[in-house]
């Protein structure tokens, strides 16, 4: 299985648990890894051929700023669930993270692996 990615995407929008969490907008960054067979767009160098990476990061942007999740844990879930459904990848791994959401850390969040990867 052949990997295209995307690394350190960054989206402004509402998350968290706590009230001036809900007043503002912050950024979450992620990294995605999306199996997939690369062979084809290869061989023909034919966009139609291969899992468009900014088609998906269109999609993620959109959805992302959009959305109001309490849990970094949902907009995770959320995220494979499009890139798996809309995609049809069927493996991923996303890292995603709140940038200084503890003070003393770069940043926190969660990594998740969707999927079988042959």
């Amino acid at each position: 299985m052949d990997i295209v990615y995307i690394r350190e995407l960054q989206v402004e929008t509402v998350i968290g648990i706590y009230d001036w969490e809900r007043e503002v907008r912050q950024t979450v960054s992620l990294d995605l890894e999306m199996g997939t067979d690369i062979r084809a767009a290869a061989a023909t160098e034919d966009i139609e051929n291969t899992l468009n990476y900014k088609t998906v990061a269109k999609r993620l942007i959109a959805f992302i700023s959009e959305s109001e999740f309490l849990l970094v844990e949902t907009m995770a879930e959320e995220i494979a669930q499009i890139v798996q459904n809309e995609f049809k990848v069927p493996w991923l791994r996303l890292r995603l993270s709140k940038p200084g959401a503890v003070r003393g850390a770069r940043d926190v969040g969660v990594i998740i692996e969707r999927g079988t990867r042959d």
